[in-house]
């Protein structure tokens, strides 16, 4: 079966496929089996979550991590699984915000657990081209929209999917016209990379980032507003 099929169908019905055939497909998949078991419907396990870490880390961690390009973020994802693993076992819960309401779709729900497999809350993300009005109500509801595929192409690199594997999980017809806005799955993989990390962990791999961006620290809150999806190699080819 096709890859986008095996995605579409766990997503639709993957409650009856067992949490081991899950893991052994996201290894054949290049998929964390987090993501996998989420899509399928299934419960992520404790050890499988990221431990609970400071917010305002969090948030800078992602955003100098955003400041590198194709090399640099290679290197950077070689750093951050090199770092030593801890025993933790407080996974991430993301915070109660005023106004919060509980994902009332199947997308919402499973776009707001890969935020969580990942540490992420919306306010942690990197800078991705979307108002964060528009990013909370993507994990409230997932409706028909003529901005779906627009909102598929930002989120989809910082949750290190492909557009297309997302947008199989998605049930939106993908078109390769369709390009990443701002970050392509290689920024992602290096979010992925941290997901054990503790929060002094993650101040070393953001510091590992400025280092290889040479990014000047001004002071201010500089988002990438470009990215680097246009230098994307799996789009060169």
């Amino acid at each position: 079966m096709e890859r986008h099929a095996v995605l579409s169908s766990l997503a639709a019905r993957g409650t009856g496929t067992a949490p081991q055939r899950l893991t052994e497909l996201a290894l054949e998949l290049d998929i964390p089996a987090a993501d996998l078991l989420v899509v399928a419907g299934h419960p992520v396990p404790a050890e499988l979550l990221p431990p609970k870490r400071d917010a305002v880390v969090m948030r800078e961690f992602a955003y100098r991590v955003s400041h590198c390009d194709h090399s640099q973020l290679a290197a950077l994802e070689v750093f951050a699984r090199s770092l030593p693993r801890v025993a933790v076992r407080e996974p991430f819960v993301e915070p109660a915000w005023p106004g919060r309401r509980p994902a009332e779709t199947r997308f919402a729900a499973v776009l707001g657990e890969l935020l969580r497999n990942r540490g992420f809350g919306v306010r942690e993300l990197p800078f991705m081209g979307l108002a964060r009005s528009t990013l909370y109500q993507m994990v409230w509801r997932w409706d028909p929209s003529p901005h779906r595929r627009q909102q598929l192409s930002a989120v989809a690199g910082p949750l290190g999917w492909t557009l297309p594997d997302l947008f199989a999980v998605a049930d939106e017809p993908y078109s390769t016209e369709v390009r990443p806005m701002l970050h392509c799955h290689h920024l992602g993989r290096v979010f992925a990379a941290a997901v054990p990390l503790t929060t002094a962990q993650l101040i070393e791999v953001a510091k590992e980032a400025d280092r290889l961006s040479v990014r000047e620290d001004h002071g201010a809150w500089q988002p990438v507003s470009e990215g680097f999806a246009d230098e994307c190699p799996d789009l060169l080819r």
